[in-house]
């Protein structure tokens, strides 16, 4: 059973649109993969199923979010902040701007089973050193009577880890957990967020650029671009045969030790601007395979084996990137 479905969701800021047709599910004890360039509407999803539109300035135009088959559109704000931080729970992109530098670490992460669960202060606090524990922190106790600044980044990121799981979501959305983190840091993050998947047999939602990172722990990838999901499926089937254009030169992008003359491939072009989406394919400007067309109509999701990919030439299957 799904505990978040997204389906044909539309999102609009006054008569920009720059969310259309999204559709994702994902259960218990699975990973779901968002994937896509910068621009490719990939948080602005996350908000929207966090209920945050509201806050800048944009609205749900179309579709449902449904949490626990509860569709969270029809949701009143009150109703909505018992489960924002509660049942589902948010990772921040940058541990470095997610923490009160005022604060000490503990009273923030306090707060949220002081709010979510009615916890008295001491009890949350023992909550606190367990969950910091449960992420591997050392001295749990003392790191709670430090400040952020006296945090390193990767140590950051795991205190806005156990914010996000102080009130034993159901669902977690962790939107780049590792952009501002250096390699070896981001390989025990991805680890971590993987162990957390199968103990507590949570839902996660994870947002990123890096096909890398989908191809090590997802059970299930979104491929997004420019506001719109252009290919769904299994993670074997995106990756053994990908079948949108899009897909298949993200794949080609992760470095495979190179030799000789090889070279590592890249896209050419960049994402549009909201204010210039093309008509037809969005991605017709930079695909290689680009026929008439695709300037012309927006593809439908043409189904083959455990994959969707809404490409004019789909059902013909493109070769798998070298």
């Amino acid at each position: 059973m799904s505990m978040l479905e997204v389906r044909d969701l539309g999102v609009a800021f006054g008569a920009v649109q720059p969310l259309s047709d999204v559709s994702f599910s994902v259960g218990k004890g699975e990973t779901l993969g968002l994937v896509g360039e910068s621009g490719s509407g990939k948080s602005l999803t996350a908000m929207s199923v966090m209920g945050l539109l509201p806050l800048i300035g944009g609205r749900i135009t179309a579709g449902a979010v449904e949490f626990d088959g509860q569709d969270l559109t029809k949701l009143p704000e009150k109703a909505y902040r018992k489960l924002r931080g509660g049942r589902i729970g948010l990772i921040t992109q940058n541990p470095m701007t997610s923490l009160d530098p005022l604060q000490k670490i503990g009273p923030q992460v306090d707060a949220v089973a002081v709010l979510h669960l009615r916890m008295t202060r001491a009890e949350a606090r023992a909550r606190t050193v367990e969950i910091l524990g449960t992420l591997r922190i050392p001295e749990p106790a003392l790191i709670c009577e430090r400040y952020p600044h006296q945090m390193s980044g990767g140590m950051k990121q795991r205190i806005v880890i156990a914010m996000a799981l102080a009130a034993n979501p159901a669902v977690l959305i962790a939107d780049e957990p590792t952009t501002a983190l250096d390699v070896t840091v981001q390989a025990q993050i991805i680890r971590l967020l993987d162990d957390l998947v199968k103990s507590r047999d949570l839902a996660l939602v994870l947002i990123t650029h890096d096909m890398s990172v989908v191809a090590q722990v997802c059970d299930k990838v979104v491929v997004m671009y420019a506001g719109r999901a252009v290919e769904r499926g299994s993670v074997e089937a995106i990756f053994e045969r990908p079948r949108h254009p899009y897909t298949q030169a993200l794949i080609g992008c992760i470095p495979r030790g190179l030799e000789g003359t090889e070279r590592l491939t890249g896209i050419e072009g960049t994402v549009p601007t909201v204010m210039n989406y093309p008509s037809g394919c969005p991605f017709h400007p930079r695909c290689p395979r680009a026929e008439p067309i695709c300037a012309r109509e927006v593809p439908a999701f043409s189904t083959g084996g455990d994959s969707a990919a809404a490409c004019h030439f789909a059902e013909v299957g493109h070769a798998k990137p070298a």
